[in-house]
């Protein structure tokens, strides 16, 4: 039995099989509408959630299984104190597959250990977001047809965002990478990223502006500045309109350059924008269901 916890839970050419299924699962929907029946998938989301959890939920549905779950802490046995170990136990009686977002790093984890089928970390505090990592992946795969000899620019919050910290780790494995981070100095990439970065000899750079990188870009990865993360609210309000990409600014860029976003966006994207044929964070969303198709066939080894 196999769990995905992080993106570096599958090998690149493992990664491959999964985007070529998911490619796959896009073309050709019929083939594998049936291919979970009799199944069930296990949404535990002990933090809010609309596009990770409806995504994990319209994917098993598209594979002809069944969902069942609860949306909140408060509506699960978490509330009267029941531990993560204990839920995962019942919950493995009742499901064939569970996708779990904890507030807490590593409860995901814990509740594989103890798990009698496979678990898949649907995001856990600011550490890991390994899902939307393989939304990112197969996106940036199916639109520029690689994964590697690019130039990716990630701007906003790179101190809080798991997306981004889960994405830098998962494309250090592909060839001839550049990353620039984009972020105000108490926003910046954490130092233990840094130091991967060096000891891999992978080229990057900081900047404070967008302005100033914009041309420079192939990808364009978003983010907004997290409430949630904050300790005080000044610092929220100080820094959460720090970037706000507009016509102007994409003005500046390569006219086959894409722009990413994991969603929620709050302001940090002008609406403006949506319309510019490079803006492809709705199309991510597609590919995040197809992706969670294939990982679900995946995880329960099933083969059309």
């Amino acid at each position: 039995m196999r769990h995905l916890m992080n993106p570096l839970d599958f090998t690149v050419d493992e990664l491959d099989r999964l985007f070529d299924l998911a490619n796959d699962i896009e073309k050709n929907p019929s083939k594998y509408a049936h291919a979970c029946e009799g199944k069930k998938l296990a949404t535990c989301f002990y933090e809010p959630s609309t596009r990770t959890r409806l995504s994990f939920e319209s994917a098993m549905l598209n594979l002809g299984g069944q969902v069942i779950g609860f949306s909140d802490a408060a509506s699960s046995s978490a509330s009267k104190g029941e531990s993560v170990s204990d839920t995962i136990r019942v919950i493995s009686c009742f499901a064939d597959i569970c996708a779990m977002r904890h507030p807490k790093e590593g409860a995901p984890m814990v509740a594989a250990e103890k798990s009698g089928i496979p678990v898949i970390n649907a995001g856990d505090g600011g550490h890991q977001h390994p899902t939307q990592t393989l939304t990112d992946l197969l996106t940036i795969r199916s639109l520029k047809g690689r994964l590697g000899g690019f130039t990716i620019g990630l701007c906003g919050d790179l101190k809080f965002g798991r997306t981004v910290h889960s994405l830098i780790n998962a494309l250090v494995r592909y060839p001839d990478i550049n990353f620039i981070f984009i972020s105000p100095p108490e926003l910046k990439v954490p130092d233990y990223i840094i130091e991967m970065l060096n000891e891999k000899h992978i080229n990057y750079e900081e900047v404070i502006g967008l302005e100033e990188c914009m041309s420079k870009l192939d990808l364009l990865y978003m983010t907004r500045v997290q409430r949630e993360r904050f300790f005080n609210e000044e610092d929220y309000v100080r820094l959460k309109d720090f970037y706000i990409l507009n016509k102007a600014k994409m003005a500046m860029a390569k006219e086959d350059m894409l722009v990413l976003h994991p969603l929620p966006r709050v302001n940090e994207i002008s609406v403006e924008v949506d319309d510019d044929p490079r803006a492809v964070y709705f199309k991510q969303v597609q590919y995040g269901v197809y992706v969670r198709m294939a990982l679900i066939l995946t995880l329960l080894e099933i083969n059309i």
